[in-house]
């Protein structure tokens, strides 16, 4: 029999319960939902379904991703604006490819989520984090930095950031600083990478807009996944961009190669979000993250009550700063002696030298009992560390 490692990429660690992996909880994927709706889609499509697909993503689901989008933020999108990929991460990877040259500047959102740094880095790029404060990114230091850069020869053509229920943070970018970010991207000629991830797992009110929304067409290309709204095995999301940038995307040797990307399964998620089942399985999954998250909150403050903690939102992380003098790194042999894992905060910071006190924490994988025990590790881990 295969062992879980040959089949998917997470495999348990006996004795550990592990906070550091963003997953969804198993339990919560949509097997039965999702086999019918790809039953469905072969008997309505037949082998249109298993054929080479349009290049920017099947019509249904385009249409269907454009009302959708519509309904959850606070702007229109249009079809000619969407194209469809394996993911936020593909995404990030296409739309660096026609952005960004080696030896070019990439800003980034400091902490931001730390796997974008070698998909940027691929396209041999210097990533720069941007100044920030407990806020999230600062733009009139932003616009300081892009001064400097400018004055010594250097090209800066985007910047990556998670303004929603961000990755690690949890924390969502205020308005003014959103209206404020846009106009300074616009002004200075620099596209905005716009990854939208969590912008539907939101559980105390609405998601702010989007970046997408509130900048004019040509400043933001903003990412979406179905990767923790359905499932991460489904490689399926997209991306926003005005009309000449899809243009530029579906004209890709990659996508003309073999026409649209994951044509089957983006059938298929068609009829999940017309069949209503997508808004059902999510409204379903928001409420499970959320018991999840004030379920490790609730044991933290019980059991490591010196953990400053920011409570997110939304989305399936918590960035907890660690009492001085521990840091993550003194922490982490400590803890997993305690059966307890994390991801240290400095893999959030491209240059590595922030986050050496603060850890993420995932609660998305785990269920609430997991969680609470998970906290209480922590805590004695916490407690022995600072004894030491």
């Amino acid at each position: 029999m295969d062992t879980p490692g040959a089949v998917i990429q997470y495999v348990p660690r006996p004795g550990i319960v592990d906070l550091g992996w963003g997953h969804p909880l198993p339990a919560l994927l949509p097997v039965e939902e999702w086999s019918a709706a790809g039953r469905t889609a072969l008997r309505e499509h037949g082998w249109q379904a298993l054929t080479y697909g349009a290049a920017p993503g099947p019509r249904p689901l385009i249409e269907w991703l454009a009302d959708h989008l519509g309904d959850g933020d606070h702007g229109s999108t249009r079809t000619s604006e969407i194209f469809v990929t394996n993911g936020a991460s593909h995404g990030l990877a296409l739309v660096a490819d026609l952005l960004v040259d080696p030896g070019d500047v990439v800003l980034v959102d400091s902490p931001t989520y730390h796997l974008a740094f070698p998909t940027l880095r691929d396209r041999r790029a210097e990533l720069v984090g941007v100044p920030t404060d407990g806020q999230g990114v600062h733009p009139a230091r932003t616009a300081e930095l892009l001064e400097r850069l400018a004055r010594d020869g250097r090209r800066v053509p985007m910047l990556y950031i998670v303004p929603t229920f961000a990755n690690p943070t949890g924390r969502c970018l205020p308005h003014e600083r959103r209206v404020e970010l846009v106009g300074l991207a616009r002004r200075a000629g620099l596209t905005i990478v716009e990854d939208d991830t969590y912008r539907e797992l939101a559980y105390d009110g609405p998601a702010p807009p989007s970046l997408w929304s509130l900048a004019e067409r040509g400043t933001v290309v903003r990412l979406g996944t179905f990767a923790k709204t359905v499932a991460p095995g489904l490689r399926l999301g997209w991306i926003n961009a005005d009309d000449g940038f899809v243009r530029r995307l579906t004209g890709l040797g990659y996508i003309h190669s073999g026409g649209g990307v994951n044509h089957t399964t983006a059938l298929t998620m068609a009829t999940f979000g017309t069949s209503g089942a997508y808004r059902r399985h999510v409204a379903a999954v928001r409420g499970h993250y959320a018991a999840q998250r004030d379920a490790l909150l609730a044991g933290l403050r019980t059991s490591a009550p010196d953990l400053r903690i920011s409570v997110p939102g939304g989305g399936w992380f918590l960035w907890a700063e660690l009492p001085p003098p521990v840091t993550a790194r003194s922490l982490a042999p400590v803890a997993e002696a305690h059966g307890v894992a994390y991801v240290e905060g400095r893999r959030f910071f491209a240059d590595g030298a922030g986050g050496g006190g603060a850890v993420r924490l995932s609660f998305s994988m785990l269920p609430p009992g997991e969680l609470q025990e998970a906290a209480a590790r922590l805590g004695a881990a916490v407690d022995s560390a600072r004894a030491r």
